[in-house]
């Protein structure tokens, strides 16, 4: 026990800072995901067939490609054409791209879901296309998606732990300084994993308040 709360007391504060890079990382990139995904899955419900290609060929490229390949492609591949980010930006624009592919297939099957209808009454009213999406079609869709939306930023959150690869002192980077320091490669990886635990369990809990909050309104 005297041991358990001397190294509490070594490592807590640098296990703490690392969880709070972990949590700016994924609000960052469930920022970036929902645009690009929104983005892609307006144009994918596209008139314009070029739009049609370019969001497909987004969500099949990044689908069927490895993450840890895009973040490489980001953080040592645009250096070549003379675009450099840090590493917190290069892993965030990676995460984000990678996540918004499925968040726009999200999106997708909850635009589906909305009868057609809907959209021809709010225009037969005089609602702009852009007018109805905005303030009719979307809000139910954030509704039906809101589940699956929470899924997808979870495994965001678990997906940062890749960023170690590029130097991003995460929870699993610092865990493995660590490690080099006292080979005890069992402890601290179970620190790492309770850590994540508690992150994705608080984050799963404000999802569900989000969802009750949602289903009495309406």
């Amino acid at each position: 026990m005297e041991r358990l709360i001397e190294e509490t007391g070594i490592y807590g504060p640098g296990f703490l800072h690392a969880a709070w890079t972990v949590l700016w990382l994924t609000f960052a990139t469930i920022l970036v995901s929902w645009i690009a995904g929104l983005a892609a899955a307006l144009g994918h419900a596209s008139a314009n067939r070029t739009l049609r290609a370019m969001a497909g060929f987004y969500i099949w490229f990044v689908r069927g490609t490895p993450t840890l390949i895009q973040i490489f492609i980001i953080y040592f591949g645009l250096p070549q054409v003379g675009i450099r980010l840090s590493p917190f930006a290069a892993g965030v624009l990676a995460l984000g791209i990678n996540s918004g592919a499925y968040v726009a297939e999200i999106i997708r099957s909850g635009l589906s879901a909305i009868p057609r209808g809907q959209t021809e009454s709010a225009l037969a009213l005089g609602f702009s296309p852009a007018d109805t999406m905005r303030g009719i079609i979307l809000p139910q869709v954030f509704r039906i998606i809101l589940p699956s939306l929470t899924n997808e930023a979870i495994a965001t959150l678990k997906n940062t732990s890749l960023l170690s690869t590029i130097t991003v002192v995460e929870l699993t980077l610092y865990a493995q300084t660590l490690i080099a320091a006292t080979f005890r490669p069992f402890d601290f990886y179970i620190a790492v994993a309770l850590i994540y635990l508690v992150l994705t369990t608080i984050l799963t809990q404000l999802a569900a308040f989000l969802e009750r909050r949602y289903a009495v309104q309406r």
